[in-house]
């Protein structure tokens, strides 16, 4: 039964109502009827979903159920941020396919979308945070099964790393300074800002090894931007190293090769 189309939004108030097949006022909550459960659910493979400012990001969902009588389909597949920050992306039944693994067991598949550009409501910095999936899955025999948090998952703001050493080419035992800059997606204005006060390791690899260490930690500043110096004593890559937070995701600068001479 095709109630709605899908609807796709990151931190806003909206409000969605449904009807579908099998659903009642009792499913707003943890519930369910006979002996179907839900044995493994899984977002976007495990991993956090990283939303940039501009691309819509899709996160796959697969939900694996079982009933003795057979599982007939997943009739929705729900998201839910913090409040205030709260967003909902539901599907209807047409956009979740289910697929048996046995007679009592299916795995269900639909996905997430998340628009940092959603034109029905503004997107606000604070989804950035563990979100719930819910869903509703039903038996052939009419058993239903309901779970408003069957996992959460992470949502984090998509970070960038640069990197520039200087001078090049550099005299062995001179100065090379190592400069490059931190940022993270903004979901408020859809750009990408400083990530200031943060951790960040100045690594370096040999010329001809495939393995970096690291030289120095030291900390972005209140734009950040980054700065350290190094003596420089052999042919090779520098690049910054950010280990991520809980909002944010780990990235490393591409290397940047210095010729000493």
């Amino acid at each position: 039964m095709r109630t709605t189309a899908r609807l796709a939004v990151l931190g806003t108030g909206v409000a969605l109502v449904a009807t579908a097949a099998g659903a009642t006022a009792a499913q707003a909550e943890d519930g369910g009827s006979g002996n179907i459960t839900i044995d493994k659910v899984v977002v976007n493979g495990g991993k956090p979903v990283v939303v940039g400012t501009t691309n819509v990001v899709s996160a796959k969902v697969s939900v694996t159920a079982s009933d003795d009588s057979g599982i007939v389909e997943t009739t929705y597949i729900s998201a839910y941020g913090p409040s205030p920050n709260y967003a909902q992306i539901w599907y209807d039944d047409g956009e979740i396919t289910c697929v048996r693994a046995s007679a009592t067991t299916s795995t269900c598949t639909g996905a997430l979308t998340f628009d940092p550009q959603a034109s029905t409501g503004v997107v606000t910095n604070g989804a950035a945070a563990t979100w719930r999936l819910a869903t509703l899955v039903s038996a052939n025999d009419y058993d239903y099964i309901h779970r408003d948090a069957a996992t959460t998952f992470k949502v984090q703001r998509a970070s960038k790393l640069t990197v520039n050493a200087s001078p090049e080419p550099v005299k062995k035992g001179r100065t090379v300074t190592v400069t490059g800059k931190l940022s993270r997606a903004n979901w408020e204005d859809n750009q990408y800002h400083g990530y200031t006060n943060q951790s960040v390791k100045l690594q370096f690899r040999k010329k001809g090894s495939t393995t970096y260490t690291t030289v120095k930690t030291i900390k972005s500043n209140s734009t950040g931007n980054l700065k350290a110096t190094v003596t420089a004593s052999t042919d090779g890559y520098f690049r910054y190293s950010f280990a991520g937070t809980t909002t944010t995701p780990a990235v490393s600068a591409t290397g940047d090769f210095v010729d000493v001479r």
